[in-house]
């Protein structure tokens, strides 16, 4: 059996090395292995480092571009039995990820599988705690409800054929291809026990627009879904004051009070924006989206820095 590993990426080069280290060091149970890349663009190196690591590459423009398409693109490229999706800012954190990840489709326990992502040293104590919510320690293989996320996940490349993703969500393709799935009486599976490390370097900006097209896709996907203003501001005091609390208690120095603020204000601001956005896109709309511009001075911190090597992962 054949596990296609398919890399989304716009100028990841600076955790992509690390990646594709990892993937290379991956011990499995006679399971082929396959990297694909999909890339929408990048300048920034991110195609020549994985052609050094014999990464197979397709394109998408990025007119063309959304989530869900780039992913149908890479499905498409690949030849894998496995459909094995993680982020070029993720990084598995051992040797056993992709079988363990896999082993639940192998047997048969679920059709599409998403595993655990943490942050490190280096990531906002807010989104640590996000992560903890979302991705617990404890496996449930098969889950209830139809969360899920492509930063790590597999699926049985039958059922991707059948049902593929939504091609038209700002986000949450994963989520909205579970929901059907589950419709179908296919089951969903979380395996704690292949995580990854997430890393985020995102502005402020960036940060809000993230939770705003996923909460634009969100308003699809669960229609129900209201946020006011009052709740907006419930749950920045709320989850601002247990991230402090936390960091107090677990000794945190790491990420500062105000920036724990600022992160909470730009999640749940960002969320009720894209709660009240109108279904349908303009296509400036779309673009701001999925390439939302930044200053020249955001955009050299964020992709021209030099490429290093976090210490977490050369502990590995």
């Amino acid at each position: 059996m054949r596990a296609s590993i398919i890399i989304r990426t716009l100028n990841e080069a600076r955790y992509l090395g690390d990646l594709l280290v990892m993937i290379e060091r991956q011990v499995t149970d006679a399971l082929e292995i396959e990297t694909v890349l999909v890339d929408s663009g990048s300048t920034d190196g991110t195609i020549e480092i994985a052609k050094r690591y014999g990464v197979r590459v397709t394109t998408i423009a990025k007119s063309e571009f959304s989530f869900g398409r780039s992913l149908n693109r890479g499905c498409e490229f690949a030849t894998g039995d496995i459909l094995v999706m993680i982020s070029g800012h993720c990084v598995p954190v051992d040797r056993f990820w992709l079988q363990t990840l896999c082993q639940p489709l192998i047997d048969g326990t679920v059709a599409y599988s998403y595993g655990r992502q943490i942050g490190d040293d280096q990531s906002n104590y807010s989104e640590r705690r996000t992560f903890a919510k979302y991705f617990p320690e404890k496996s449930r293989l098969p889950q209830e409800g139809f969360f899920c996320n492509n930063a790590n996940s597999a699926i049985l490349r039958s059922f991707w054929e059948t049902h593929r993703f939504d091609e038209e969500l700002t986000g949450l393709e994963d989520m909205e291809l579970a929901k059907r799935l589950l419709a179908a009486g296919q089951p969903i599976g979380y395996v704690a026990e292949a995580p990854v490390f997430h890393h985020h370097q995102e502005t402020w900006a960036q940060v809000r627009r993230r939770f705003e097209r996923e909460a634009i896709a969100l308003r699809l996907i669960m229609p129900e879904i209201h946020l006011s203003w009052f709740d907006v501001l419930r749950f920045v005091l709320a989850s601002t004051v247990g991230d402090w609390r936390s960091a107090r208690r677990n000794g945190i120095s790491s990420t500062s009070p105000i920036d724990m603020l600022r992160y909470r204000w730009n999640q749940y601001r960002g969320s009720y924006k894209g709660n009240h956005e109108h279904k349908i896109l303009s296509r400036q709309a779309k673009e701001r989206f999925f390439y939302p511009q930044v200053s020249r001075k955001a955009d050299q911190d964020e992709w021209l820095r030099p490429l290093r090597r976090p210490s977490s992962h050369e502990s590995q």
